[in-house]
């Protein structure tokens, strides 16, 4: 081997390798996202339970929800210029101060009121971690690594949603709500003290202002959005009988999203802009955030619907509806890491393609499920679905950020993520508000319980099928973006 060669040989093995200070921020990162979302999954099924020890009727309570989401769909858009304004130690410890501190005020809250304003402040944390987690995987590590650390951001953000909702279904048989909190408090105190020690600055920060028109723009079109679709999926499908109310708030969205868009494009021509739209000009980055938008409105919908689906149905305890998605679920999770390597050695399509028909064949399959499908077949249809979208997540996470600039990736991660909780939101609301249709149609002509929400049912995941064809056929587009950078990312200390 001669000199030259060796040389070259030690810069490819530097530079496909991830520095150690920062896998050791990621890992901070992973653990504080895995803590965020379990909280975050565990409460649909606590609401019926907090509603009748609280005294409050379930529309009311249905806000414990609602004003999470609304807040995550206002402080994920700003997340683009906050990571680059400030450092990700600052960002972080924002982020998990601010977590820990609304769930230590949800553990004591008297009543209501201050419930409330302890999930409000820890959906202002739990926006800023997933797009702080993708930037920083974007900037720590070398591109031919990034398809196994996403990989195990899938790990998160499946394994978190299976525990949830069993976690939340074995607390409240067995002792009561505030523990759902109690048990999340010592771990969100942990990964602050851990923060606090080992947490670094990575990359560089900018001393562009903060543009507060931006902001409020953005909280009355993105809020507005989501809390009109959140309207119509709410507690179980009242939203069915909305009116015209959520459709004006959705309209009143729309407009002030169009008003957001100009004011984004006047102020990217200074470097200024609250969320740098120039990420659309990717075309990668533009089919794979639509494929994962659209993947995200089947994926939220359904594990929204479905455990209506087993206890209205299938008639199926709380604790039970939690373990029939907990097989499917960490399959996804201990699939992820293995999805990260064939997408770094494959490519995509490899993982897109397959992937995208499992889901579209496990939403398909469930529109023929009834009372008397055993319970079995549902666990293996969870399965399937759990192992399309693992083989989903992360081509999509890697493909969309991997397609832009180094100084868009935080904005590529924000825009991406606000598009998921809008995604979400609309696939929860679509498929309840059809669910719940026929369900209060089939009750008012004398039906049961069972007997009237079967057929719903059967029309959402249906629905939900032909949604999912839209990321089968873009699914063969999706290319494997060129590495953009052949020095490791630069540490700032």
């Amino acid at each position: 081997m001669t000199t030259e060669t060796a040389s070259a040989s030690a810069r490819t093995v530097r530079n496909e390798s991830i520095d150690p200070v920062g896998m050791r921020v990621i890992w901070l990162l992973l653990v504080a996202a895995f803590v965020a979302i379990l909280n975050e999954t565990t409460m649909a099924i606590a609401i019926p339970e907090l509603n009748a020890t609280l005294g409050i009727p379930p529309e009311q309570g249905q806000w414990l929800t609602s004003a999470f989401m609304l807040t995550m769909a206002v402080v994920i858009p700003t997340t683009g210029f906050l990571l680059q304004r400030f450092t990700t130690r600052q960002v972080f410890l924002a982020a998990i101060s601010a977590f820990a501190l609304g769930t230590l005020i949800c553990l004591v809250a008297p009543g209501f009121f201050i419930l409330l304003v302890g999930r409000i402040v820890q959906a202002g944390g739990t926006g800023i971690m997933m797009p702080l987690l993708m930037t920083t995987i974007m900037n720590v590590v070398p591109a031919r690594s990034r398809g196994r650390m996403m990989g195990r951001v899938g790990l998160v953000i499946s394994l978190a949603p299976a525990i949830g909702p069993t976690l939340s279904g074995v607390v409240l048989d067995s002792l009561n709500w505030r523990w759902l909190f109690g048990i999340i408090l010592p771990i969100a105190l942990v990964a602050m003290a851990l923060g606090a020690k080992w947490m670094t600055n990575l990359g560089e920060t900018t001393d562009a202002p903060i543009d507060y028109p931006s902001i409020a723009l953005s909280a009355l079109a993105f809020g507005g959005i989501v809390f009109g679709l959140s309207q119509f999926g709410g507690e179980g499908g009242s939203g069915g009988s909305a009116g015209a109310l959520p459709w004006m708030v959705i309209a009143g969205g729309a407009f002030f999203l169009a008003a957001f868009v100009v004011r984004q494009i006047a102020l990217q021509k200074k470097k200024d802009a609250l969320l740098d739209l120039r990420v659309f000009a990717s075309r990668n980055y533009v089919l794979a955030v639509v494929i994962m938008a659209v993947v995200a409105l089947s994926m939220f919908g359904t594990l929204s619907l479905l455990p209506l689906f087993l206890q209205d149905v299938a008639e199926l305890g709380a604790t039970q509806s939690g373990l029939v998605l907990l097989p499917g679920s960490i399959l996804m999770g201990l699939m992820g890491p293995v999805m990260g390597r064939i997408y770094d050695a494959r490519g995509p399509r490899t993982l897109l393609i397959p992937g995208t028909i499992m889901i579209a064949t496990a939403l398909f399959t469930y529109s023929q499920v009834g009372a008397d499908t055993p319970t079995w077949f549902l666990i293996i249809v969870q399965m399937v679905l759990s192992l399309g979208l693992a083989g989903s997540f992360t081509p999509l996470f890697s493909a969309s950020l991997g397609s832009l600039e180094r100084h868009l990736y935080s904005h590529g991660a924000a825009a991406l993520n606000t598009l998921q909780q809008v995604a979400g939101a609309a696939g929860t609301a679509l498929l309840i508000t059809v669910y719940s249709s026929f369900l209060h149609a089939g009750e008012a002509d004398g039906l049961s319980t069972p007997a009237a929400g079967e057929p719903g049912a059967n029309s959402a995941f249906l629905i939900a099928g032909c949604i999912a064809l839209i990321p089968v056929a873009l699914a063969f587009f999706i290319q494997k973006p060129e590495d953009q950078e052949d020095d490791a990312p630069l540490m700032q200390h």
